[in-house]
């Protein structure tokens, strides 16, 4: 089994949102038991609905429960600081647009590239693991090719 690489504020997200899903449970399977209590079952809505929410929570609460079972929390403390690795938030010069685009690498479960949080999945975050400040970098994406440099690393 591969372990899913994620921080530890990844880590206690994915536990919070498990916990509040779970505080769930309890009144969708209340409501079910009123909706049967109104009698047939077999035309409720309410009650259909309600099996259907409660069907559809269960699966969130499995998903979240399984890929929590597969997480390894990164230690920053273990990490070589003169380079770009899981963790770090790195800066870039886009040579292209001449702009500097801001990224956190982070592991798949806790991307969220419009917020700047890079998975190291993604063809960006893979070319940018292991260089060092200055670097340049090259990316190619169903895009194109695009040019980087490294301006800053930050732990």
């Amino acid at each position: 089994m591969q372990r899913r690489l994620i921080t530890h504020e990844g880590y206690e997200k994915l536990v919070k949102e498990l916990e509040d899903l779970r505080k769930q449970r309890r009144p969708l399977s209340e409501a079910i038991g009123r909706a049967r209590e109104m009698g047939d079952i077999s035309e409720n809505a309410e009650y259909h609905a309600a099996r259907e929410r409660l069907g559809l929570l269960e699966g969130k609460i499995a998903d979240l429960e399984f890929r929590l079972s597969q997480v390894q929390i990164v230690d920053p403390s273990q990490i070589e600081k003169s380079k770009a690795y899981f963790g770090a938030k790195v800066t870039l010069f886009e040579e292209g647009t001449k702009k500097e685009v801001h990224y956190r690498l982070v592991g798949m479960d806790e991307a969220d590239p419009n917020n700047g949080k890079l998975s190291i999945s993604s063809p960006v975050g893979k070319a940018i693991l292991g260089h060092a400040l200055h670097e340049k970098i090259e990316v190619k994406t169903p895009a194109g090719v695009s040019h980087y440099q490294i301006v800053k690393i930050e732990w």
